[in-house]
């Protein structure tokens, strides 16, 4: 199927030319007929599966560009709020659409000068339940809702938040989620505030053809020496390390940068500005390998990225193909190595039971060994306040309940 059977939108489909667009995927070819016949749709895949175009093109087509919210799109984090955001305005070039996003982490009036003018609102749970209990966001005459990335919304404690924001809604509006494990949460959510919703899930296929996956064991001692080596030596055009922690991925940042290697930590205690900074610099290939937790990479999709290191291991193998996913797309050749220390094991055997994923084993090469100097913190973090100190949901996370990203 080409894009151009899909019939859409005229100014939509001229944009989606001019983005390159030729073929559906295969979440865009089941989601796009459902939605646009107006159905609840609750839609499982992976990242990199096209999932933004596959609610945002025919839920573009329905929006009016009246100044007068129509849509209101709920996604985990900043980073893929800006994402979609974005992926949103290429779409609808030409068509006048206005396109807010809504976070914290940053000052809120201009949000509040912006909503009035917003046809569609891309944002956190946090902020979109902060502005809705201070009245200065209504969404009572949405037309449609998407949960983005729920199982991760869910999984980062934002299902309340979720509870409390569709209360506001009509039920009258459509809804879409898209997830890429429908957990007992998303059941949930889907039972109380759906109807009859339309399911589609496309098969997870990692191509051996293009994406490559290895793994070495190492000693603990030794597997930043390891990194520094491979990353020497491969060379990468764009490289995303994973670590396990916001400390780990400062302290692996700041240490590859001592040994030559334009790298740069993102994690959730910097401040927007900087995180923006931060991703248009690695975009534009100014910095060359970005050293990230989890909860930061969420809606990071950059083209070419060819390495995907994992300096720690996920615990699922969800979550694998999700950090995996963002290399070796639309043809492109990519690879995902991984470092094993012994205290990965468990998680690296979850991984393994998806028979799907072949993952060769290398033997470790020659390489020169780094002492990584341990962290030093002048006063040690503390959190004995409880939730009640921070203002909502998503500072708590941020802060407090998962400090550690």
């Amino acid at each position: 199927m080409k894009y151009n059977e899909l019939n859409l939108e005229a100014p939509i489909q001229r944009a989606v030319d001019e983005l390159g667009f030729e073929e559906p995927t295969p979440i865009q070819q089941q989601a796009i007929p459902i939605i646009r016949e107006g159905k609840d749709l609750i839609g499982q895949s992976e990242t990199g599966s096209g999932k933004t175009a596959a609610f945002g093109l025919p839920i573009l087509e329905k929006v009016k560009p009246i100044s007068s919210l129509q849509a209101i799109i709920l996604a985990p984090t900043r980073e893929l709020t800006d994402q979609i955001a974005r992926n949103l305005a290429s779409f609808s070039k030409y068509k006048p659409v206005k396109i807010v996003v809504i976070y914290g982490g940053v000052s809120i009036n201009p949000q509040i000068d912006n909503i009035p003018k917003a046809d569609i609102i891309v944002g956190t749970p946090g902020r979109v339940l902060d502005h809705l209990r201070r009245r200065t966001l209504s969404l009572s005459d949405i037309k449609f809702c998407v949960l983005d990335e729920a199982d991760k919304m869910f999984e980062m404690g934002f299902v309340e938040d979720v509870n409390a924001i569709l209360k506001f809604t009509s039920r009258n509006k459509q809804m879409i989620i898209f997830s890429a494990t429908i957990s007992n949460e998303v059941q949930k959510i889907a039972s109380r505030f759906m109807n009859n919703p339309a399911k589609v899930k496309t098969s997870t296929h990692i191509s051996a053809k293009t994406l490559q996956q290895i793994y070495y064991n190492v000693r603990r001692n030794e597997k930043f020496s390891l990194l520094v080596h491979l990353i020497k030596e491969e060379k990468p055009e764009l490289a995303l390390v994973f670590c396990g922690t916001r400390t780990e991925t400062h302290i692996v940042a700041k240490n590859l940068a001592k040994q030559g290697i334009e790298a740069v930590a993102l994690h959730g205690g910097l401040s927007q500005n900087k995180r923006n900074n931060i991703m248009d610099d690695f975009k534009a290939g100014k910095i060359n390998v970005l050293v990230a937790s989890d909860v930061a990479a969420r809606g990071i999709d950059v083209k070419h990225l060819t390495h995907i290191i994992n300096y720690s291991i996920p615990k699922t193998s969800h979550e694998y193909i999700h950090r995996i996913g963002r290399t070796a797309r639309i043809g492109h050749a990519g690879i995902a190595i991984n470092l094993l220390e012994e205290r990965d094991y468990n998680n690296f055997n979850r991984v393994l039971d998806d028979r799907s994923l072949k993952i060769e084993k290398r033997p470790l090469p020659d390489f020169k060994k780094i002492e990584m100097p341990k962290p030093q913190f002048n006063k040690p973090f503390k959190f004995s306040q409880g939730r009640s100190k921070f203002r909502n949901r998503e500072t708590y996370y941020k802060f407090g309940r998962n400090f550690k990203h």
